[in-house]
């Protein structure tokens, strides 16, 4: 049977930008393989998941996007081993409901579970435990990938050089098929969850630093309208997952029930943001005033303490028809003047952001496009449409790069092509391997065409007002 496909316009989960591309819906592995051999029309394809990619990795003007959310099937669940392996279109969420209630849990999960197992991979996510654990790609071990040259199996000990230029390489490389992936057992689940206040940046810095061996999990919320003596005041939660002894004697008959279910959905975009900087103001504000100053040994659900937002469908729409953007950058240890001062631009700017999340990173892995490295990670959710915001985010990726940092592509959508290669100095590397993998340029994306990360094979559409 043939996949089916039509033209759409996509856009990332910020909902900026747009293009219009062909959108091929493949049933099977087998034609989505046969799709990539054949791969001979001029035009480009990227891969797509769920479109939780911020920007405009997953959108391929004029080209084709291989929507891989039919591709969902588990192909082996090993308990006692702890491992599963996957077609790549399955999400997180499919995963945690068959998972969990099994007493595991992904080693790694970004702060939503709308993603896939594929995309997951491709964008080498991190979550709240990289200081201990590392990017997703550490705890997988074998992948399957088409490629325009054929089906290549590849893994940390075999075909090293493709699975270090996929993990992280945002689909360039070719379309992931299958996943084996390591697991964490839980014996609930529930998390045991410390909460405190701290009052400004170095303080909350301190904290994150401080005990890292204890807790598995930690971040910490930002406020980042804040300024003055009160800037990077901040509510830092650390976690780890709750044993059968820490519930209480009525939970402990049913210790892995999962409750995944949503408490509202915003049903349409509003003609304006409601997320302006008057009412996201308000909001840290009693944020940060109803956080407790300190409490310890909270049982949480584990959908609350990872995913607070998938609790609220299309929350994206709440930014407004101009749609949102995620800064998220890294730098190294040392350089945590350089988050202040990202902060306050930020704050100076009045750069309204109710989501902006510290985290303090572990060592950087294999992947030569992957984001993470040992030092301080801040991701900011900004409204689109200010006056001045371009100026704003090209300053700050100036400050990043000078630091010997740099931004997350899986979040980007309008970072400059010159500023990339001292962000990322393995890409030399990367590129090498990409081009013996698909000579051709078969796969790109609008991202790619942007950063000239890869050939241009059909008209850029893409449109993105900051």
């Amino acid at each position: 049977m043939s996949a089916s496909s039509q033209r759409e316009l996509l856009a990332g989960w910020g909902r900026a930008p747009v293009s219009g591309a062909t959108v091929v819906r493949p049933e099977s592995l087998s034609e989505l393989e046969d799709l990539v051999r054949l791969a001979r029309d001029p035009l480009p394809m990227v891969a797509r998941g769920l479109g939780r990619s911020y920007g405009d990795a997953a959108q391929c003007a004029g080209g084709q996007v291989v929507d891989c959310t039919g591709l969902n099937r588990v192909l082996d669940l090993d308990i006692a081993g702890a491992r599963v392996r996957a077609e790549a279109g399955v999400s997180i969420d499919e995963l945690l409901r068959l998972l969990v209630p099994k007493g595991l849990f992904p080693s790694v999960t970004p702060g939503t579970r709308f993603v896939t197992l594929g995309g997951a991979i491709a964008s080498d996510i991190h979550g709240k435990n990289h200081h201990l654990d590392g990017t997703i790609s550490r705890h997988v071990d074998y992948l399957r990938i088409a490629t325009p040259k054929g089906v290549i199996e590849c893994g940390p000990e075999r075909r090293s050089d493709v699975f270090s230029a996929t993990c992280g390489g945002m689909g360039l490389t070719g379309v992931i098929l299958e996943a084996d992936l390591r697991l964490l057992a839980i014996e609930t689940s529930t998390m045991r969850v410390d909460t405190e206040r701290t009052g400004d940046l170095d303080a909350c810095m301190t904290r994150l630093s401080d005990d890292q061996d204890a807790y598995r999990y930690s971040v910490a919320w930002v406020d980042g309208l804040a300024g003055g003596r009160h800037l990077g005041r901040s509510v830092l939660t650390r976690a780890n997952h709750a044993v059968l002894s820490d519930l209480p004697a009525g939970a402990q008959h049913d210790p892995l029930r999962l409750d995944l279910s949503r408490s509202m959905r915003v049903p349409v975009a509003p003609p304006t943001s409601l997320l302006t900087t008057g009412t996201v103001a308000a909001f840290n504000e009693m944020w940060y005033r109803r956080a407790p100053r300190h409490r310890t040994g909270e049982l949480v659900p584990l959908s609350r303490f990872f995913y607070p937002l998938d609790g609220i469908g299309r929350w994206n729409l709440l930014y407004g028809p101009r749609g949102f953007t995620q800064y998220q950058f890294v730098v190294p240890l040392g350089a945590e003047a350089t988050v202040r001062s990202v902060l306050e631009r930020l704050s100076k700017a009045r750069a309204a952001s109710f989501l902006a999340v510290l985290k303090r990173f572990g060592p950087e892995g294999s992947g030569h496009l992957s984001f993470p490295m040992e030092g301080w990670t801040l991701a900011l959710d900004v409204p689109l449409g200010s006056q001045g915001l371009a100026a704003l985010f090209d300053g700050l990726d100036e400050l990043v790069a000078s630091a010997g940092g740099r931004v997350y592509l899986a979040k980007d959508g309008r970072v400059k092509p010159e500023t990339l290669a001292s962000m990322y100095p393995r890409l030399a590397n990367w590129l090498e391997i990409r081009n013996s993998l698909d000579p051709e340029g078969v796969f790109s994306s609008d991202l790619a065409r942007r950063l000239g990360l890869a050939r241009a094979r059909g008209p850029v559409m893409s449109t993105m007002a900051v």
